[in-house]
């Protein structure tokens, strides 16, 4: 069965650039690193491609439906190639991590991210690899909506996609199934984010 890859966004040029979305920043450096091409898949409520990495049969999927609604996109994808809680990872941006971090975690709560809460309500088994890539926290609750949906500083940006690179790296590892080894290269990148 196919390992499938998520990343999480909204879609729209209005979107791309902000915090929220750096789980699709994710998802389109991987498939530019492979030079595919994500077609829509109306059906599917998602873009897709079918490469293979690592020697692992993958799905790349990046819905197209609003962050609140990724379920929606998730469940349908993973009903399609059947696709089980063990054979996905979903990249998403993570409040509690600064920028330059990413972190590899298995299972867990969703932490308030409307996009995993989403997932949560499609899927019964939430024991799936998370990539949380780390955007910082503006210091306020009431500040978080304008934060995530709003374009990082040129120094913040520069950092996330440092981090997306070193999660890149290690993708190889994961799909090989040693995710424990995965996390400690990873984890041990940058341990202070500078």
């Amino acid at each position: 069965m196919p390992y499938l890859i998520v990343g999480l966004g909204n879609p729209g040029p209005k979107y791309s650039e902000t915090r929220h979305n750096a789980g699709f920043w994710f998802l389109d450096a991987l498939a530019e690193t492979e030079r595919v091409l994500l077609k829509t898949q109306s059906r599917l409520h998602a873009e897709t491609a079918r490469l293979r990495l690592s020697g692992q049969d993958c799905i790349l999927a990046r819905p197209t439906t609003f962050m609140n609604h990724s379920g929606q996109a998730v469940r349908a994808v993973m009903d399609y190639y059947k696709v089980t809680a063990a054979d996905l990872l979903v990249a998403y941006d993570e409040l509690d991590l600064p920028p330059g971090i990413s972190r590899l975690k298995q299972g867990g709560g969703h932490g308030g991210h409307n996009g995993m809460r989403d997932i949560f309500r499609h899927t019964l088994d939430h024991d799936f690899l998370r990539l949380r890539i780390g955007i910082g926290h503006p210091g306020s609750k009431d500040a978080v909506t304008g934060y995530v949906l709003g374009r990082a500083t040129s120094e913040q940006e520069r950092l996330i996609r440092d981090s997306i690179a070193d999660a890149l790296d290690v993708m190889p590892r994961v799909l090989g199934g040693d995710v424990s080894g995965a996390m400690k290269e990873l984890h041990t990148v940058k341990e202070d984010g500078i």
